[in-house]
């Protein structure tokens, strides 16, 4: 089988572990940089370039978009579906992932436990808005944000409006959502693949920070997951449409709360915390699936 990695750093962790995992199991793996990648849209022959070369035809693709590029990877991505490429994560359900607004919406609307979250765009809205998700203190995100980045945690209805004012002083998109005291600084990432978790971790804020994200100074350590906290990240995946993601959770009084899915999650922090092999779990996951997928396309031919 040939795949195809969307990455922009060959020397990443997950990336690299991608690589490996495939090479072992026998696949020719290519590393492509997503932004040296130019694409012919041709009803005929569509095909992907890539610094000067038609790039070959793949069985799978393992799309790696880093957050500050995601209309140009879901393009990319998804001119390698007009091709025929098995992707794992559609471009569709990548942007609907990486949207946080349309997620919370999608997410809601499926009835999935989520933290109460606002949206305004609006100054005189923002007291209205505070109240409307329970009052100070609050948690204000950054719609592009990733990794912890444009995340503030406003402790008073004071501070609140002034972090609201600036942000929208300087025509930033932001969520206004309750702050769950009771997670105490932790969250739960859960790695779903295929429709099933296959690993997850506690992650663990460091002291004076709110903030689990292990590239902010948290820790990590293995998980046992309750049927609910299992069900709800399972659930976060179906209604964004992703075969492979990470899906933070929060453990509330009143049951689990997602906080983000993520399409294109890390492996190192959970591999060294479960000691599980998760990139040969994907590898696995595309082997079986890719053959599915052609074989389907194979019949529909006849």
């Amino acid at each position: 089988m040939k795949i195809a990695i969307l990455s922009r750093g060959p020397n990443l962790y997950s990336t690299k572990r991608l690589k490996e995992e495939g090479e072992a199991l026998g696949h020719q793996v290519d590393v492509i940089d997503t932004l040296h990648c130019y694409m012919d849209i041709t009803s005929s022959c569509p095909t992907v370039r890539y610094k000067g070369e038609e790039l070959p035809r793949y069985d799978a693709l393992i799309p790696r978009i880093g957050a500050s590029i995601t209309f140009y990877g879901t393009a990319v991505a998804r001119q390698f579906e007009v091709m025929g490429t098995f992707n794992i994560n559609e471009s569709v359900a990548i942007s609907r992932s990486r949207d946080k607004l349309r997620s919370m919406q999608l997410l809601a609307r499926r009835g999935i436990g989520m933290p109460r979250t606002g949206f305004a765009s609006q100054p005189d809205d923002i007291k209205d808005l505070i109240k409307n998700v329970g009052g100070a203190p609050v948690v204000i995100k950054l719609l592009e944000g990733t990794q912890g980045i444009g995340v503030v945690l406003a402790e008073t209805a004071k501070a609140a409006e002034s972090i609201i004012e600036a942000f929208m002083g300087i025509k930033a998109n932001i969520l206004v959502q309750e702050f769950i005291k009771e997670a105490n600084g932790a969250d739960i990432r859960c790695l779903v693949l295929g429709g099933k978790v296959i690993a997850a971790m506690k992650r663990q804020a460091a002291e004076g920070e709110f903030r689990s994200n292990l590239h902010r100074g948290g820790s990590a350590q293995v998980v046992k997951l309750t049927k609910q906290e299992r069900e709800t990240a399972v659930n976060a995946a179906k209604a964004m449409g992703l075969n492979f993601c990470g899906v933070d959770l929060l453990q509330s009084e009143s049951g689990p709360k997602v906080m983000e899915v993520n399409s294109s999650p890390g492996l190192e922090g959970i591999e060294k915390a479960t000691g599980k092999n998760i990139a040969r779990l994907v590898i696995e996951f595309m082997e079986k699936n890719s053959k599915a997928t052609n074989s389907n396309k194979t019949k529909g031919r006849g």
